[in-house]
This record gives C-alpha cells, sequence and structure tokens, in this order.
C-alpha cells in the first residue's frame, strides 16, 4: 500500500510540475529587429555619453559613429576632410532626408531659433567663435552632448564644456516652412 502511495505522489509531483512549467513564446519576425534596434541604442548610448532615453534616432547616431575620426578641413565635404557645415549638411541628406544650405550662416537663417534647455536630439546648435557672426555648427543628440566637425576632427562635445559654453549662440530647430520646401522640391527630383 505504501508503494503505491508513493507512486501517486511521484505522478501527482511530476504532473504538478509541468503544469507550472511555462511555455516559452515564439518569437515574431518583428522581434530580432526590436532587439537589434535596442542592442544599437544601448551601444551609442555608452560610446557617445548620451543617456539611453535621449537615443532615439539611431540612424543619427550611426551617421554620427561613422564619421567620428574624420579630419577637418576648411571647404572640405568628403571622409578624407570636412568642415563644420558640410558635415551638418552630409548629416541633414543622409539621415533626415533634407538637403539644408552650405554654411552655418545660412543654414541658421533656416531654422527657428531654440534656447539651450529646449534642445532635442536633430536639432542644430550654433557658435559664434571669435567672431560676432556665426562661425560654427553642431547637431544635437541630447544630454548636453553634439556631434560637429571641430579642428581635431568630427567629434562630439559637450555644450556645458567651457569653450562651447563661452561661444554658444543659440540652437535651432529647422522651420516647417522649409522642411516642406524641401521635401516638395525632393519629390519633383
Amino acid at each position: 500500500m505504501k508503494k503505491y502511495v508513493l507512486v501517486i505522489a511521484l505522478i501527482l509531483s511530476v504532473f504538478g510540475s509541468q503544469a507550472q512549467t511555462k511555455t516559452v513564446p515564439t518569437p515574431t519576425a518583428d522581434k530580432p529587429a526590436d532587439e537589434e534596434q535596442s542592442l544599437a541604442k544601448d551601444y551609442f548610448s555608452q560610446v557617445m555619453g548620451v543617456a539611453l532615453s535621449a537615443t532615439s534616432n539611431v540612424k543619427l547616431f550611426q551617421f554620427v559613429y561613422d564619421w567620428i575620426g574624420t579630419p577637418y578641413r576648411f571647404g572640405g565635404n568628403s571622409k578624407k576632410g570636412i568642415d563644420c557645415s558640410a558635415f551638418t549638411k552630409e548629416l541633414y541628406t543622409n539621415v533626415f532626408n533634407l538637403t539644408i544650405k552650405r554654411n552655418s550662416r545660412d543654414i541658421f537663417s533656416m531654422v527657428s531659433p531654440v534656447g539651450k534647455d529646449e534642445l532635442k536630439e536633430g536639432d542644430l546648435v550654433f557658435f559664434k567663435i571669435h567672431s560676432r557672426s556665426i562661425s560654427h555648427v553642431g547637431i544635437y543628440l541630447g544630454d548636453g552632448r553634439f556631434a560637429h566637425a571641430s579642428m581635431k576632427g568630427v567629434a562630439i562635445s559637450n555644450l556645458d564644456d567651457p569653450y562651447y559654453n563661452r561661444y554658444f549662440y543659440k540652437g535651432g530647430r529647422l522651420l516647417d516652412v522649409f522642411k516642406e520646401q524641401l521635401e516638395k522640391s525632393s519629390d519633383v527630383q
């Protein structure tokens, strides 16, 4: 009789443990892409020193990452050498599919000014370095960090760095009027 009770208890424990085992859902086709996107965000967040919550545009961060270290060359517009406005123009063309003007002062004419505390990922940051007029432009990444082509080459810097803080002029967000014009002109071509 003890054997039967032992066998029944053993069988019940086996069935009980199987009932508690959760089935693993099969991954959907979107899952790997979501995981890949999440890993990319995590990676760029760490490499560029920007909070993970601020890295929503992976294409932007990938573009910047690909250009980091490219030497500075005034008037340059390739990986052999590039200046700040050409880097900004190239980024806007490749990341946002928008063609903007070529120099920092002309680019500023295409934006609505934004305060430093209102900047969002992809906004532009303008500087007056040793000049009364705008002489430098970069792209805001989040957490006070921005990408730009400096004399040291394409790099990521912090707006709170004493040098950049001293010469910071304004942030800017591309005006909707120009976005619409740029989109219309690209539709025609």
